[in-house]
């Protein structure tokens, strides 16, 4: 079997060594990527500084954005392939996947579209001087994306650091490199130049490792665990390079009896089975006012036990997740909530003719959990729900901020100085009132606080971050 090489200066290259690409669907290899270290990272590295100071150094900010529109228009002709490409090694449902790769692209569409458009400012001063400031990129940055959705954290990371100039180097989950593989040769097409976008394959603690030490490079995004961010920031610090991480979180749905209970109970739960529970914003906590708490788990069970779960193909509810360590650590979550005699109020079904070997966990709402228990506490990252009674508002809020985490959370009721006040008091980098995720727009910034990170990435604001600002003052007299 063939394996799939990096793409490293515009050209595709191989490694002595490869890893496996394993379907999660059904357990079995599909496909084998090249394994990369620090040899191949030491040379996309050198590739994105060759095309700083050539041809992608030289653009416009405008032509930048002309390659990114087209890019986006490539990533959207091939969304079908991409698609099943990441269904299949994600293992999420080809519904899922398809909306991933026109996210992608839009992520392309918009950064394509903002390239020209950040501008500085000047400044009054003194008499005889003309003080501006100008964004500038940073030079060549490193991308390290997650397993869970590759297709849209690597356009989420990608497009914004292209457009604002600079050269990158991705390295993609070991797990699911296919898609920014495919769409590395879909920017080649678009016409970037070679160097400006390299790609690297490989386990985290080699070729993932290498990149955020590597002293060539000037700027660190990273998506994914706590553990990890603490490592790659500790590698960037040594090169005194920023670094924007995203580690995650256990973020609160805090429920009010006020609330359109009947929109609560849907979205909460397509907000934790999504891509199988496997989303750093994922609403894995639900806060219930004590008065309606009954009749709500009551609603949520209903709705817990008419899911489905099945490979990718199937398409129903959520697919496995994505490898089986995975299906172990979630699976382990759940057994422990039995041997701690949690109430388990409903599970999911798989469905019918699902692969014997695939990766599947069973979508799980567990009730009365303590707030300080370790399900209502750590990230378990797979379909499982806790809900949690309080007794009123100033409960919820504690509660809802009762974690390390602090990435997302949503409110519902209909007391809008309720919803002002939690909105101000919860501490999280994005809250939503009456929904949750706002659609995963593009536009909305997004990140955490405590240890959820920082920095900011969609929006406007992830173009700051992927550039930095400087101050000129020019005297020339009155």
């Amino acid at each position: 079997m063939n394996a799939h090489q990096h793409f490293i200066g515009g050209t595709w290259t191989g490694s002595e060594a490869t890893l496996p690409v394993v379907n999660p669907s059904h357990g079995q290899e599909m496909a084998r990527i090249a394994r990369g270290g620090a040899k191949e990272i030491d040379a996309a590295v050198k590739a994105g500084h060759a095309a700083m100071d050539g041809e992608w150094g030289r653009l416009d900010a405008a032509s930048r954005g002309r390659l990114l529109l087209k890019l986006a228009e490539l990533i959207r002709r091939d969304a079908e392939i991409l698609a099943k490409m990441e269904s299949e090694d994600v293992g999420k449902p080809i519904t899922l996947a398809r909306n991933d790769a026109q996210v992608c692209a839009r992520y392309f569409e918009y950064y394509g579209g903002a390239a020209d458009k950040v501008h500085g400012d000047t400044i009054p001063f003194q008499n005889g001087f003309t003080v501006m400031t100008v964004y500038e990129p940073h030079g060549v940055v490193g991308v390290i994306v997650p397993w869970n959705y590759p297709l849209q954290m690597t356009g989420r990371s990608v497009a914004p650091a292209l457009a604002m100039g600079n050269a990158v180097v991705l390295k993609p989950a070991e797990d699911t490199s296919l898609s920014a593989l495919h769409l590395a040769k879909l920017a080649a097409e678009a016409g970037f130049p070679a160097g400006s976008l390299n790609v690297v394959t490989g386990l985290g603690e080699e070729a993932g490792a290498a990149l955020a030490s590597h002293k060539g490079i000037h700027h660190i995004s990273f998506t994914g665990s706590r553990e990890v961010g603490t490592l790659i920031q500790t590698a960037a610090a040594k090169n005194t390079i920023p670094v924007t991480l995203e580690l995650g979180g256990k973020s609160p749905q805090v429920v009010f009896a006020d609330a359109d209970l009947s929109e609560a109970g849907t979205v909460i739960v397509k907000a934790i089975t999504q891509n199988a529970g496997q989303t750093c914003s994922a609403g894995s906590r639900v806060v219930i006012e004590d008065k309606i708490y009954d009749s709500f788990v009551a609603d949520l069970a209903k709705r817990f036990k008419d899911l489905r779960v099945g490979s990718g193909e199937q398409d129903l509810d959520l697919g496995p997740v994505v490898n089986a360590k995975q299906c172990e650590r979630v699976q382990g979550y759940i057994d422990l909530a039995r041997r701690d005699g949690l109430t388990i109020l409903a599970e999911g079904e798989l469905g019918t003719n699902v692969p014997g070997d695939g990766y599947y966990v069973r979508p799980t709402l567990i009730g009365d959990v303590p707030p300080d228990h370790r399900l209502a506490q750590e990230e378990i990252f797979g379909p499982v729900l806790v809900a949690i009674r309080v007794r009123d508002e100033a409960e919820a809020l504690k509660v809802a901020n009762g974690t390390e985490y602090g990435l997302a959370a949503g409110i519902w009721t209909q007391d809008l100085g309720k919803a002002l006040r939690l909105s101000k008091g919860i501490k999280s980098g994005q809250v939503f009132v009456n929904n949750y995720g706002a659609g995963g727009g593009v536009e909305l910034p997004f990140g955490g606080v405590k240890g959820s990170g920082h920095g900011r990435e969609k929006g406007f604001e992830a173009l700051y971050g992927f550039g930095s600002m400087k101050m000129i003052a020019i005297k020339h007299g009155v």
